[in-house]
C-alpha cells in the first residue's frame, strides 16, 4: 500500500546527482551549511549509505575487490540500501517538516545500472517505486560536467572505487541516462551545465538560483 506524508508538514526532499568528479557532494555540503546558517531545519544524508546497514552495503558496492558483482545483483543491493534509508531516516525526517538533502537517489540507479550497465530501466523504475515507499524528491539537481573532466579530477587524488574505475564509455552511457531523465522530467530533474573552469562559488550560485523558489 502507498504511504503518504502528513500534508500538514512542509518537509521536502532535494536530491543531488551527477557523474564521478562532478562536485555534487561538495555542493550538497555547502548547501547544507548555508541552510543551517539561515536557521533552516535541514538534514543531510547519502545513498547508498546513510544508515548502519546502508553503509555496510555501500562498502560492498564500492570495494574494488568485488569486481564480479553482476549488474542485477548490484541493482538490488542499491535498492536494499535505499529501502532502509527511506523508512529509517528520510520519511521520519520529512514527517518532522525538515528539508532533507540526499546525495544520490533512485535516478542514480536508473542512470548507472540501467543506462550504464543494461538492466531494464522500466523494471528499475517499478521496483524503485516500492523501494522508495513512493517518496519523491521535490527537486533533483544534475551536475553535468563533461565525463573526461570529471574523471580527470579523480586521477592521482586517491585510489578509485569500483564504480569510478569503470570505463569512460560506461560513464558516458551514465551521463546519457541522466540527460534522458532530464528530458523526461524537466520540472523535477534540473540539469546544471558545468565547465571545468567553474569555481565552487559559481556552481553554488547556480544551485541557489534553481532552488530559490522552492526554498
Amino acid at each position: 500500500m502507498e504511504k503518504t506524508l502528513n500534508p500538514k508538514k512542509k518537509g521536502m526532499l532535494i536530491t543531488f546527482e551527477g557523474g564521478e568528479g562532478s562536485g555534487k557532494s561538495t555542493q550538497i555540503q555547502i548547501l547544507y551549511d548555508a541552510l543551517k546558517r539561515e536557521g533552516r531545519s535541514v538534514f543531510l544524508t547519502r545513498e547508498p549509505g546513510g544508515t548502519k546497514l546502508g553503509e555496510k552495503i555501500r562498502d560492498v558496492l564500492l570495494d574494488r575487490k568485488n569486481a564480479s558483482i553482476t549488474p542485477l545483483c548490484e541493482t538490488l543491493l542499491y535498492m536494499a540500501s535505499r529501502a532502509q534509508i527511506v523508512e529509517e531516516i528520510i520519511r521520519p525526517e520529512l514527517e518532522k517538516g525538515k528539508i532533507v538533502l540526499c546525495d544520490r537517489w533512485l535516478d542514480a540507479t536508473v542512470a548507472y545500472q540501467g543506462y550504464g550497465a543494461g538492466v531494464n530501466v522500466k523494471w528499475i523504475e517499478q521496483v524503485g517505486k516500492m523501494t522508495t515507499g513512493f517518496v519523491r524528491p521535490t527537486m533533483s539537481l544534475f551536475f553535468d560536467l563533461p565525463v573526461a573532466d570529471g574523471l580527470g579530477r579523480l586521477r592521482g587524488k586517491r585510489a578509485l572505487d569500483r564504480m569510478e574505475k569503470k570505463s569512460v564509455y560506461f560513464h558516458q552511457k551514465v551521463r546519457n541516462g541522466f540527460l534522458a531523465i532530464a528530458r523526461r522530467e524537466p520540472g523535477r530533474f534540473r540539469r546544471i551545465p558545468l565547465q571545468e573552469s567553474d569555481t565552487i562559488d559559481q556552481v553554488h550560485a547556480k544551485v541557489m538560483n534553481i532552488l530559490r523558489d522552492i526554498l
